[in-house]
């Protein structure tokens, strides 16, 4: 009992910290390559990178663990390198696999819903760095020069319940996705696998650590397992006799539009 205890107090920060590496290496090696980021999410690194800004601010009133910490710096450096390759290397506009950038365009029956002012769907690339420089100013601005609602605990929490909350639905898109087509194209076991490992040391370490772990991360967490186990339970339901073979190629709307699956969940 103490050595699993040990290895939760040192492993699982270890592996929360590195976790924005492992998770998106291969995903920026993938696109560069390739020299296309065709059937990649562009709202992945806005998701991250959302979430990640209010975890760091959030940080400055909570003072939670510093492996929390260090993990949303990291994260933010490696979805910026992520974005920053995306954009360099998006489809032609009018291919039908451009469209692959929204992972919700598809919730709908039709085309899907239009965005106001076409939020993160622009063409340009500056919009997209001048969106993440105005909201990262703005929350330094209320940090540096307005201490009284900076270190309110509404404030506080505010920012941490947001900032998970949006981190939070990251695994939807993917839920939607197999529910929508009954299938699993391209989604390997192995992959929920290696998610269900990582929501089982995360909140084994938010629950037994002794270090400060705020209630948000905690509940952010356990709706994170509930998603990944929902995975789980979708690929067992949709890979069997029924459904045909999970990876395999559906036929119908779907045909003709094919586009390879990349793992770009981070663990």
């Amino acid at each position: 009992m103490n050595l699993l205890s040990q290895a939760l107090e040192y492993g699982a920060p270890l592996f929360i910290m590195t976790s924005p590496v492992t998770s998106y290496a291969d995903q920026i090696l993938s696109i560069h390559r390739s020299r296309s980021s065709a059937g990649f999410s562009m709202d992945i690194p806005l998701i991250m990178l959302i979430a990640s800004i209010l975890k760091v601010f959030y940080w400055f009133g909570a003072k939670y663990s510093l492996s929390l910490l260090i993990q949303a710096v990291l994260t933010i450096g490696v979805q910026i390198i992520l974005l920053k390759v995306a954009l360099d290397n998006r489809p032609a506009p009018g291919l039908k696999n451009g469209v692959e950038h929204v992972p919700f365009s598809s919730v709908d029956s039709g085309q899907g819903f239009t965005r106001p002012y076409d939020f993160w769907q622009w063409r340009s690339a500056k919009p997209y760095w001048m969106f993440l420089a105005y909201f990262t100013v703005g929350l330094a601005v209320v940090q540096v020069f307005l201490p009284p609602l900076a270190y309110s605990q509404s404030y506080i929490g505010l920012l941490g319940y947001v900032g998970l909350a949006v981190e939070a639905t990251l695994p939807l898109p993917q839920v939607i996705k197999n529910h929508q087509s009954r299938s699993c194209v391209g989604f390997r076991l192995s992959v929920v696998a290696a998610w269900i490992l990582g929501d089982i040391t995360k909140l084994s370490y938010f629950f037994c650590s002794a270090e400060v772990i705020p209630w948000s991360f905690r509940l952010c967490a356990m709706f994170q397992c509930i998603c990944d186990l929902y995975l789980g339970l979708q690929f067992w339901m949709y890979s069997g006799p029924s459904f045909g073979a999970a990876g395999s190629p559906s036929r119908g709307a779907s045909e003709g539009w094919e586009v390879e699956e990349k793992d770009i969940r981070m663990t």
